[in-house]
C-alpha cells in the first residue's frame, strides 16, 4: 500500500525571535522536530539563544523569554545558528519535507543570522540539495482561500482539529505546523495525493506570489503603504546602497 506523503516522514522547524523584521531581528529560541510517520513519537531538539541584544518587552510578551533568562541560559549566536543550518540541511538531505509555518519569515531570518554571524547563508549549508518546504499558511490559503477569518497558526490549529499545547514555543509550534500540514494532506486529499512534495515545493512558491498581489492590491486599496513581498520560501537578500 502507498504511503502518501502527508502519512510519511516529515520535519519542522520553528523560531521564537527579538521583534518582526527578519533583516535586523535576532533569533531567540528554535526548535526541529523530526516524525518518521503520522502518530509516531517526534524527535524534537531545541536550541535556546542570547541574542546578543536587548528583548524588547513586547516579544518578552508573546514567547516569554526575558532577557535575564536568555543571558543566563542562551548559547551565543555563531553556533547555533550553524547547528540549525547543518540541521535542516540534514533533514532535506535524508528527503524529509521541511514544514514550516509562514516560512519567508523563519527561513530567510536564519538566513540573515548566519550572514551575520558566520559570513554564509543557509544555500551555502544545503551545498547543492534543494529546499522542500511545505508552508501550511499558504496551503491553506490557496485550498480553502474564500474561508473568512485570520490564518495564523492559532487559527489553522482550530480550522484543522490540532491541539496546539503552548502557543509561541518553538517545539509546540513546529509540532502543531507538522499536524496542521498532515491534516491539509488528508482534508484535500484528492488535489495533493498525486503531487510529490517538491512539486508542491514550486507551487507553493507560484500560490504565494499570486497571494502576495492580492494582498498588496488589497493594501492599496484601503491606502496602505505596507509592503508585501512575493518571495517563497526565502526573501532574497537585500543589497546594501553603496
Amino acid at each position: 500500500m502507498t504511503t502518501h506523503w502527508y502519512e510519511g516522514p516529515l520535519a519542522a522547524f520553528d523560531t521564537e525571535t527579538t521583534g518582526v523584521d527578519v533583516e535586523e531581528d535576532r533569533i531567540v529560541s528554535a526548535a526541529l522536530v523530526v516524525q518518521d510517520a503520522s502518530g509516531m513519537r517526534p524527535r524534537v531538539t531545541r536550541w535556546l539563544v542570547n541574542p546578543g541584544i536587548p528583548v524588547p518587552a513586547e516579544a518578552t510578551a508573546v514567547h516569554g523569554l526575558t532577557d535575564d533568562h536568555l543571558q543566563r541560559n542562551g548559547r551565543w549566536p555563531s553556533p547555533v545558528v550553524e547547528e540549525l543550518a547543518r540541521a535542516i540541511a540534514e533533514q532535506s538531505a535524508a528527503g524529509r519535507p521541511l514544514v514550516v509555518m509562514n516560512a519567508p519569515f523563519d527561513l530567510t531570518i536564519l538566513d540573515r543570522e548566519l550572514r551575520r554571524h558566520r559570513a554564509s547563508s543557509l544555500g551555502t549549508y544545503m551545498d547543492g540539495v534543494p529546499l522542500c518546504v511545505l508552508d501550511p499558511r499558504v496551503l491553506d490559503k490557496h485550498l480553502d482561500r474564500y474561508r473568512k477569518g485570520r490564518r495564523t497558526l492559532t487559527d489553522l490549529c482550530e480550522q484543522y482539529g490540532v491541539v496546539l499545547d503552548g502557543a509561541h514555543d518553538a517545539a509546540a509550534d513546529a509540532s502543531a505546523a507538522l499536524e496542521v500540514v498532515r491534516s491539509v494532506g488528508r482534508r484535500f486529499a484528492s488535489r495533493l495525493e498525486r503531487l510529490s512534495p517538491s512539486e508542491l515545493h514550486t507551487l507553493q512558491a507560484v500560490w504565494h506570489a499570486a497571494q502576495a498581489r492580492g494582498l498588496q492590491a488589497w493594501f492599496a486599496r484601503q491606502g496602505t503603504p505596507e509592503a508585501v513581498d512575493p518571495a517563497w520560501p526565502l526573501r532574497p537578500e537585500l543589497r546594501t546602497a553603496a
